[in-house]
């Protein structure tokens, strides 16, 4: 059991969900889904960090919470952009039309993800060789997007979004997994709504992002 998981403090909505018959554990991450979203779209806004837009950081941030420990799932993300690049590399000279080249890529990806989990086993690293499908499918995926970007804008750019990803992803997991979130939301899972005059707030948002002041401080010095 959840150590918030007592109907002495639950709030009453949870206690309606659980007594249908929905875990506890969905019922909470269900809930943590527009918070972390929330979060994102105000790095995206208000900061300037761009990432693989929303979606990507979103659910990577719940493949990280899936994991035995968020170092394998950054093992297993870091795995997977490295793959891809490498096949990028690879796969240049043969000009192949998109579905095929990311099928290929793909197909690589799981082989190299075998090799870390074989390699996790080897060191006894049996968190990492008991990583579940879940989380593994879903950073796979990521080879999809990142190949879209280096096709679109260049390597340069896809790794620099993939790290930005890789930060929003962890930033994410640390905001998820916290025991005062958790609770926060167990007490009031309706605090919720107050991401959408949030967000409307931040789709409002018309100022520079924080990313352009240092990006064009030379600038405003002269002014």
């Amino acid at each position: 059991m959840h150590p918030y998981q007592q109907t002495d403090i639950l709030n009453p909505i949870i206690n309606f969900f659980l007594q249908k018959g929905v875990p506890f554990d969905t019922f909470i991450l269900i809930l943590m889904l527009p918070i972390i979203a929330t979060f994102i779209a105000f790095l995206r806004q208000v900061v300037g960090i761009k990432a693989f837009g929303i979606y990507t950081p979103l659910i990577i941030t719940f493949a990280f919470l899936a994991t035995n420990g968020i170092k394998y799932g950054i093992a297993i993300f870091l795995t997977v952009i490295l793959a891809g690049m490498i096949m990028r590399f690879i796969l240049k000279p043969f000009r192949l039309l998109y579905l095929p080249r990311v099928a290929i890529m793909l197909t690589i990806v799981a082989i190299f993800l075998l090799g870390i989990l074989a390699l996790g086993g080897n060191f006894r690293r049996t968190g990492l060789a008991s990583v579940s499908i879940f989380p593994i499918l879903i950073m796979i995926t990521i080879v999809e997007k990142f190949v879209a970007v280096q096709i679109e804008k260049g390597d340069r750019i896809a790794i620099i979004l993939a790290i930005e990803t890789l930060f929003i992803s962890i930033c994410g997991y640390f905001i998820a997994s916290s025991l005062w979130m958790i609770k926060t939301i167990t007490l009031f899972p309706w605090i919720i709504l107050f991401t959408l005059p949030i967000n409307i707030f931040l789709g409002k948002w018309t100022g520079l992002r924080l990313s352009e002041y240092f990006r064009f401080k030379e600038i405003f010095k002269h002014l």
